[in-house]
């Protein structure tokens, strides 16, 4: 006889944004649900920008005057996912989507249909809809046409917390109970299905020991994630303090477990292990400390199977200013990389294919112009300190493109054969070299001329962000854990970046907190019915 120190029907480990989605709908199915949480709860969906993928004709969406459809949008998304699910869960994601934005404004969540006017990769505190992906770029306007599908939760700066606080608000409103400070660490597994999880909880540690963990975990949250030392120092005392005053305890889960831990980008010798050649280490963490795989772990341990697992998204924006969506991303062999205005991860990709990560912006005096012109209005102060970082401090200058191309160490010969291909198309009328739209290309040809440094380097004000893609592989259908020998664990479901899921082998902003309402919904809903037969 298995003995507990707590039960719930549903136990959800791992408290952000995929965990309070399947909390939420376990509770509404009956379920009584118990959330824990390694920190203080919202995870990275805390931290993050709010923004959730969604089109088809949402509420936000008509309000804004965007006309979008569900068959549109699954033609620019077949695209970007590939085979990350099956064409009938892409489907099926888009043709909820409206309705996901229904569920995440009767919870609390505030949208609004203001709509930005230029190419971003975040807006500023005037917009809330934009182009979040690579809609607008070269080849994907011929699949679909071009629609606005990023939804910001309505709030000043960055807005995460704008989408978790509402929902973690209602499901405590609705009976969901949370523990904080708690970490999962084990499955409990009887006659093959996992019938609960033991954990190290501070719940039952003084109260000036448990605001002191609070405390920490905040900063270990922000202002860590910028600041890799400061979190590892402010980790130590965390783990000080779980050893000091941390109490073992078994929790029952009379239906099933969750897991919503996150992916695993926070834990160096893991992704070196899946992701060898990446360059992981050049990047910054995108997450927090509990984005560590152990929950991803823990179910392997139980005969679970992964995939993707190397599968990393690199970010580097460019822009604001769009003007930059019009200049030349190259490398050191004075070759163009990609079409520019595609979204970051994707220039992400193409950097980290690059020898030593190298790759630069090259523009022209009317360029530049354009851009400092544009900087102010099209930019929140993040931005701003990163483009002026890229103007002042990550410049080459020259007064011709061979002279730039010899200060910046790019072979000059090339890099003047990239730049007449791609004005000479421009003067032809012809298709860009690179495919990007006639609308968004500049010539470059008025000197002095400019190469702006966007390589893969550590740097406080001009950052690489990178979080892992891959994780347990699930049933399409239910949230089950699959197994490596094709069943699934009985009593196990994972969401979110714990999870193989419609971002894994391609990000663009909004998509994965989608994918966590997704997934988690999903989880939450298969969760329970076995309290439902019990």
């Amino acid at each position: 006889m298995q003995t507990w120190d707590a039960s719930a029907d549903v136990v959800v480990a791992g408290y952000g944004g995929a965990g309070v989605a399947a909390a939420l709908t376990a509770r509404a199915g009956g379920a009584d649900v118990l959330a824990i949480d390694r920190y203080l709860g919202g995870g990275a969906t805390a931290l993050s920008g709010g923004i959730v993928y969604a089109g088809g004709g949402t509420w936000v969406q008509r309000a804004a005057g965007v006309e979008d459809d569900t068959e549109n949008m699954l033609a620019y998304l077949r695209a970007e996912v590939g085979d990350a699910v099956s064409e009938r869960t892409l489907r099926q994601f888009c043709e909820e989507s409206a309705s996901m934005i229904d569920w995440l404004t009767s919870h609390g969540v505030p949208f609004q249909p203001s709509l930005c006017p230029y190419k971003t990769s975040y807006p500023t505190d005037d917009y809330y809809l934009y182009y979040s992906g690579s809609e607008n770029s070269g080849g994907y306007r011929e699949l679909a046409t071009p629609r606005q599908r990023g939804h910001r939760a309505h709030g000043r700066g960055v807005s995460g917390k704008k989408l978790f606080g509402p929902l973690a608000a209602s499901a405590a409103k609705h009976g969901v109970r949370v523990e904080t400070g708690t970490r999962a660490t084990k499955l409990v597994i009887e006659d093959g299905r996992v019938v609960g999880i033991e954990a190290i909880t501070l719940r039952d540690a003084p109260a000036a020991v448990r605001r002191r963990f609070a405390a920490l975990a905040r900063i270990s949250a922000k202002p860590g994630v910028y600041h890799q030392g400061l979190r590892r120092a402010v980790q130590a005392l965390l783990d000080r303090i779980e050893r000091r005053h941390g109490t073992p305890i078994r929790i029952e889960a009379r239906s099933g477990v969750i897991l919503t831990t996150g992916g695993f980008i926070a834990n160096g010798e893991m992704v070196a292990r899946h992701a060898p050649t990446y360059p992981w280490r050049e990047g910054l963490p995108l997450g927090t400390a509990g984005d560590d795989g152990s929950g991803i772990t823990m179910a392997v341990a139980a005969g679970a199977d992964t995939g993707k697992m190397d599968a990393i998204s690199t970010w580097r924006f460019i822009a604001p200013p769009s003007a930059f969506f019009g200049s030349l991303a190259v490398n050191a062999q004075g070759q163009r990389m990609i079409d520019e205005s595609r979204y970051g991860a994707t220039l992400g990709a193409a950097i980290a294919e690059t020898p030593g990560n190298r790759a630069w912006l090259l523009i022209d005096i009317e360029l530049e112009r354009e851009a400092r012109r544009q900087l102010g209005p099209q930019s929140v102060w993040f931005q701003r300190m990163q483009a002026e970082r890229l103007l002042r401090l990550g410049r080459t200058s020259g007064g011709s493109v061979e002279e730039v191309a010899r200060r910046a160490g790019i072979d000059p010969v090339a890099l003047r054969r990239t730049v007449d291909a791609h004005n000479d198309a421009i003067d032809a009328d012809l298709p860009d070299p690179m495919g990007k739209p006639a609308d968004i290309r500049r010539p470059i040809r008025t000197g002095p001329f400019a190469l702006l440094d966007i390589s893969f380097k550590a740097h406080l004000t001009y950052p690489t962000p990178m979080l892992t893609l891959g994780g347990l592989l699930v049933d399409e259908d239910t949230g089950a854990v699959r197994t490596t020998d094709g069943g699934t664990i009985p009593g196990l479901f994972a969401a979110g970046r714990a999870a193989v899921g419609i971002c894994s082998n391609s990000y663009v902003s909004g998509l994965s907190l989608a994918d966590c309402v997704h997934s988690g919904r999903r989880a939450g809903t298969h969760s329970i019915q076995r309290a439902h037969t019990a």
